[in-house]
């Protein structure tokens, strides 16, 4: 076995430091998830409403250790036992990156093996195979990404051949709900806080405007399938300082209702555009909310076409996913020190 071929790898390293999650994780090819550490920084950031980049690249230094070393731990093995490494590269915040590249960088040179560099977000969509083992079998899929930073949906033919089919041309789906809960008096992260609060709205005239752009200049900026989301934070502004009494559980219901119905009226959209899809797939840490996966089960069984739903583990950001990513496709090995990349492309992407 050559540890210079992800393919032939058998225990691989997966770190990832791309915003506020320090984690660290150890997969067996094929697809064994060993151990998956996650160190959260939440309680550091939540005084300030959001994630603060110089105070999450002094958490990742000082978390990285301790969770390196519980990933390995964890999976019973040795450092020696590692055939690789695989490192966020990006996107995400360039100070929190380097902290995670640097450390794999040191690692693989100590242990003299190879280091690769993984896209963010197309771990997040490689992600679904926790869930669906068989490459073939899953493929074509259409994956709705939906994270704090990116809102896309995508068809995959295979891993690392993805056609974009839509994305927002403004604010992620996770922003619109983080700034949300902002306006309502909740803490960070906004997202969970609206949905434990929505579950506790009734029904109401109350509707917000879903974020549906459409004409020749969205289309030319976000694809078929656009989405935007700014308008919709203004429009519960003005509702709240209109209308101060109206019930916050209510209004939450509401604003839930229209971020979310953005989403699965695209992913309806898409599924009419093509006949030959194998499984609708939600990935990222919006994913996690219960509501979505409901609307989402309802509109994959009227086209009869399966929903695959991620283990709410690997929902969020963590290294398991990273991990992946080699083990699914092949990557070349970085040759020289790798530099973080914040806006990092995913290479072959084809908008439609």
């Amino acid at each position: 076995m050559s540890k210079t071929d992800s393919t032939a790898s058998r225990f691989l390293l997966g770190i990832e430091s791309s915003c506020d999650e320090t984690a660290a994780a150890v997969l067996e090819a094929p697809l064994q998830v060993r151990s998956s550490v996650v160190a959260s920084q939440i309680k550091a950031h939540q005084p300030y409403g959001g994630v603060v980049p110089e105070l999450a690249a002094r958490e990742h230094v000082n978390a990285f250790p301790p969770v390196l070393a519980a990933a390995v731990a964890e999976a019973g093995i040795e450092w020696t036992d590692l055939d690789g490494i695989a490192v966020t590269q990006g996107p995400g915040l360039s100070s929190s990156l380097l902290s995670g590249l640097s450390v794999g960088w040191g690692l693989a040179t100590r242990l003299g093996i190879p280091l690769y560099p993984v896209h963010h977000l197309e771990a997040h969509m490689l992600s679904l195979f926790f869930s669906v083992p068989n490459t073939f079998s899953a493929c074509p899929a259409l994956v709705l990404l939906v994270t704090g930073g990116h809102t896309a949906l995508l068809r995959m033919v295979a891993p690392g051949d993805y056609e974009l089919l839509g994305r927002s041309i403004d604010d992620a789906a996770g922003e619109a709900l983080d700034k949300g809960a902002r306006l309502l008096g909740l803490e960070y992260p906004g997202g969970p806080e609206i949905e434990k609060l929505a579950m506790q709205g009734t029904e109401s005239d109350l509707v917000f405007p879903k974020g549906l752009p459409s004409g020749e200049e969205a289309v030319k900026r976000g694809g078929e399938c656009a989405f935007s989301f700014s308008g919709l934070k203004t429009a519960l502004r003005y509702a709240l300082e209109g209308n101060p009494d109206l019930d916050r559980a209510m209004v939450a219901a509401a604003y839930q209702q229209a971020v979310m119905g953005t989403l699965v009226k695209r992913v309806e959209q898409a599924l009419n555009a093509f006949s030959d899809w194998s499984c609708v797939a939600c990935v990222g840490g919006v994913a996690k909310n219960a509501f979505l996966r409901e609307q989402l089960q309802s509109v994959s069984k009227a086209k009869a076409v399966p929903l695959v739903t991620v283990p709410i583990e690997y929902c969020t950001d963590n290294a398991a996913m990273i991990a992946a990513v080699p083990l699914l496709r092949k990557i070349e090995a970085l040759r020289a020190p790798p530099a973080a990349d914040p806006n990092l492309q995913l290479a072959g992407m084809r908008l439609r």
